[in-house]
């Protein structure tokens, strides 16, 4: 049964997702159209091993649904909202300085 998730489980889960740069470009490569796992595994070059693990991930998370095709399965972004709010987040943090990260990071394995 599904049930929804309270306010900070979601940004808990939206930020577990986009920690990992591969997760990123997933969600980045779905949010400009729905896909198959072995066109990511090309676009995004790694093994469809790591891929799946990735995709399970996303799915676990709730940012991603499989869609069945026929034989096969097609991955795209559970809800057209999250291409936005990716959108909004790519824009919202551009000042960040590459050479810098977060106090704690080694510590709290933030940035």
């Amino acid at each position: 049964m599904l049930t929804v998730a309270p306010d900070i489980e979601v940004l808990a889960r939206f930020g577990r997702a986009l920690a990992d740069p591969i997760r990123c470009r997933l969600l980045l490569a779905l949010r400009e159209a729905p896909a198959y796992p072995s066109d990511l595994a090309d676009a995004l070059g790694i093994s469809r091993t790591r891929l799946s693990n990735h995709l399970a991930c996303l799915r676990d998370c709730g940012l991603v649904v499989t869609v069945p095709d026929g034989r096969r399965t097609r991955y795209e972004l559970a809800d057209e909202r999250l291409g936005h709010a990716l959108d909004d987040l790519r824009t919202a943090v551009v000042a960040v300085e590459t050479d810098r990260t977060c106090a704690d990071a080694d510590e709290e394995g933030c940035c």
